[in-house]
This record gives C-alpha cells, sequence and structure tokens, in this order.
C-alpha cells in the first residue's frame, strides 16, 4: 500500500463539517482547518462550563455554528444537507468515563445514536466524500495487559463509556459494508480515527486530570487523583488532530483502502503514569500545589492502556512530533500564558504554527 504524502494547501476552500466543535478537540480543529483555509462548518450541544475554549478563543466566529443535539436525527440531516459538506470530522460525543457511570442511557444514545444519525444524514447528501469518526483509544477489551493495542484488537469495553464507542466502531462497518458502496455512483469513504488520552491548552472539562490540576492551582486546592498508577497514551491534541487531517486527506482523494479503523497514539515510550504527568505539569507551572489519593470507591478504570500506531506511521505517513516531555511543557506554557492575559486564539495559531514548523521545539 502506497504512503499517504500531507500536502495542507489541499484544505483552501473545502467545505468542512466538524460535530462536537463546542468541544475542546473540535475548538482546536475548526481553528486549524480555518487556519488551512477550509469553509469550516459545527454542528453541536452549546459549550459547557463557564471557562471553555470555544468561548475564550470566538471559535464561532472560525465556523459556521449550529446548535442541535445529534440525536435528534431529522434536525441533523436537514442541517447537513443545507451545509453540503464535502467531508464530515464526527467528534460529537459523551465523552467521560465517570459520566457514563452516572448516565449510561445518555452515553448510549450520544455515542451510539447519535454517530447513526450522522451516518444517515451523511448517506443522505449526495456532498459527502468522505468521513472520519472519532471512537477512542478504549473502545478495545482491555484486560490490564501491557501489550499496545493494534487496530484489529479486539472490541470491548468495561464501563458504558468504552463499550458505547466500540458499538460505534462496528456500526460504522455496517454502515460502510452495507450502504456506502451501493447507496449512489460515488460512494463517501467512511473511516474511524482512536487518538490515545488527548491534552492541549483550553480544556477545562470535569474530572479530566489536566483540567482537574488546572483549575487545583487556580483555587490554591490540593489535586484529588483517583489512580496515580495507572499507565495512559497521553498525546498532545494536535498529533490526533494531525491524524485525522491526514486520514480526512488520504479520504478525500479516493484511497479506498484507508476506509478502516487507524489508531494515532504516542510512542510507547510516552504512556506515563498519572503521577508523573501530574508532577511534570505542575512543574511546567512552578506551581506548588500537591497530589492527593482519592481513596472512596470508585468505578473501574483500566490499569494500562498503550496504542500501536504503526499502521499510521506506514502507510498514512503520520509520526508523534512532540514526545511527552514537549507536550507537558506546551500545556503548562498555554495554561500559563492564557492566566497572564494572553489572547487563547492566538496561544493555539502560534502552537499549529510551531507544531507545523519542523524542529521547532519549546
Amino acid at each position: 500500500m502506497e504512503t499517504v504524502v500531507a500536502h495542507e494547501s489541499g484544505w483552501a476552500g473545502k467545505r468542512v463539517l466538524i460535530t462536537g466543535h463546542t468541544g475542546f478537540k473540535g475548538s482546536w480543529l475548526a481553528i486549524w482547518l480555518k487556519k488551512l483555509g477550509a469553509v469550516v462548518y459545527g454542528c453541536s450541544l452549546p459549550a459547557t462550563g463557564a471557562r471553555n475554549l470555544f468561548t475564550l478563543a470566538n471559535v464561532a466566529a472560525v465556523a459556521e455554528s449550529e446548535l442541535l443535539d445529534i440525536r435528534h436525527g431529522e434536525l441533523l440531516r436537514a442541517f447537513v444537507a443545507d451545509v453540503k459538506p464535502e467531508i464530515v470530522f464526527h467528534l460529537a460525543a459523551q465523552s467521560l468515563v465517570l459520566e457514563s457511570y452516572r448516565d449510561p442511557v445518555g452515553t448510549y444514545e450520544t455515542n451510539v445514536i447519535g454517530t447513526l444519525n450522522v451516518l444517515e444524514a451523511i448517506r443522505a447528501t449526495a456532498s459527502v466524500k468522505a468521513a472520519v469518526i472519532i471512537t477512542t483509544d478504549k473502545c478495545y477489551e482491555n484486560r490490564g495487559e501491557s501489550r499496545p493495542f493494534t487496530e484489529f484488537a479486539r472490541l470491548g469495553g468495561h464501563d458504558p463509556y468504552s463499550s458505547s464507542k466500540a458499538c460505534a466502531e462496528i456500526l460504522v462497518a455496517s454502515y460502510r459494508a452495507s450502504f456506502f458502496h451501493d447507496d449512489r455512483p460515488v460512494a463517501p469513504l467512511v473511516a474511524t480515527a482512536r487518538a490515545g488520552n488527548v491534552v492541549g491548552g483550553g480544556d477545562w472539562s470535569e474530572n479530566r486530570l489536566v483540567p482537574d490540576v488546572i483549575r487545583a492551582i487556580g483555587s490554591g486546592a490540593d489535586i484529588v487523583i483517583r489512580n496515580p498508577d495507572s499507565i495512559r497514551p497521553w498525546q498532545h491534541v494536535l498529533e490526533s488532530l494531525a491524524g485525522y487531517l491526514r486520514l480526512g486527506e488520504a479520504l478525500m482523494a479516493g484511497r479506498a483502502e484507508f476506509e478502516r479503523g487507524w489508531n494515532f497514539g504516542p510512542d510507547e515510550a510516552d504512556a506515563k503514569p498519572v503521577r508523573w504527568v501530574v508532577e511534570k505539569l505542575l512543574a511546567a507551572m512552578q506551581a506548588n500545589t500537591t497530589w492527593v489519593l482519592d481513596d472512596s470507591a470508585r468505578p473501574h478504570e483500566a490499569p494500562v492502556l498503550m496504542l500501536d500506531s504503526s499502521d499510521a506511521k506506514s502507510l498514512l505517513g503520520w509520526t508523534p512530533r512532540w514526545n511527552i516531555e514537549e507536550t507537558i511543557g506546551r500545556v503548562g506554557a498555554w495554561y500559563r500564558d492564557e492566566m497572564n492575559g494572553e489572547d487563547a486564539l492566538r496561544l493555539c495559531h502560534a502552537q499549529i504554527d510551531d507544531y507545523t514548523t519542523p524542529g521547532v521545539t519549546a
């Protein structure tokens, strides 16, 4: 299989729809695509929290936005038909493990039925040439083994969030086989993407490690950690988004051999325990905050999770650019500068420029 060669200028003028563009990762993707010259549209629920990247970076000025719930299929189909995108990046999701225990029905409705509605909207819109459906590194059946998951590992999921994303993977595969090559002469090419534990400036979500650290620093409270020894594949948000863009570009070019699931995770050496990330981030923020163990009863979370991204490297030409030390330094710098009054959009643009310029380090 021939390796994909990326041409960032190829996004200029492309009509791109992002579901979930009001979220942390969706906002970064909208900003990057606009910077590449794309015509960006977004549909999502309103941004949540008193502080969020969508509001701080004024992403509403970057993407033409429609506030809607992807669980409402008819509204979604009408919006997609009106926008007429050439490619869809589906990021909208209920993406928190703990929230999935609190609201399993809502989690499955959003992550499975919502994805079904997105696929139906794509199926009904002739302009769509490609779609990248974002799932998660947690979609695999994880038995606590230290071996990285390849894309062909068994799907599973102990908690409702993880299993809902495994369901979404199966759903996409079914639609690809059942409909997208029979419904019209030129069917859309659809692939899924599974990234690692994404971190970056502008995330203030509840029950996520980096936002929890940032809030504790701001309030002077201790950082409460559930599983300090759990190992996760940490990566900067731009690493995963670069993979999505590379995959989307291949699909837009008609490369049907790339219609499958893809891992976009960090190198194995960058999979670190939670406590390591907390201590490095505190050092990067020059903070004296300490962390304490949450010893209350809590739901199951996998002790180890790593991804094998060999295929993305060898076939898509994607490779991580920032190691874990660089990543944590970049994250700390973004929050520190934003706390000191720097403009959030300017900070995002600066990190995108550094990420896409070979040899630039913090």
